[in-house]
């Protein structure tokens, strides 16, 4: 996903050795300093959240949650982060949100 803004960023759900995290790409070129915000979401309501800071610079990079031991397959998952500007929570735009896609013919 693009914002009008200047940021990329593509969401995934990761499994792997029985355990599950996620993992967020993005570009940033808006020229400013961005927080994120990467969440996990699971299973009985489980969420796991990271907050990442971009630098303002034009290089791609990740930022990704601990894992921890998968508790169901991984269409039992969810992940979204979200990008806003730097300053105060209650000041700073929200300027893309990204989530996670099911797979093809993953359960609903």
């Amino acid at each position: 996903m693009v914002s009008p803004e200047g940021v990329e960023a593509q969401t995934c759900v990761m499994t792997g050795g029985g355990e599950t995290w996620a993992r967020a790409y993005y570009r940033n070129t808006s020229g400013g300093e961005l927080r994120s915000v990467l969440t996990l979401m699971g299973p009985g309501g489980r969420t796991v959240e990271l907050h990442c800071v971009l630098a303002a610079d034009d290089e791609p990079g990740s930022c990704e949650t601990p894992r921890s031991r998968s508790a169901g397959g991984p269409d039992a998952y969810a992940a979204v982060a979200e990008y806003a500007g730097a300053g105060p929570v209650e000041e700073a735009p929200l300027l893309l949100r990204a989530g996670s896609h099911r797979a093809p013919g993953a359960a609903e």
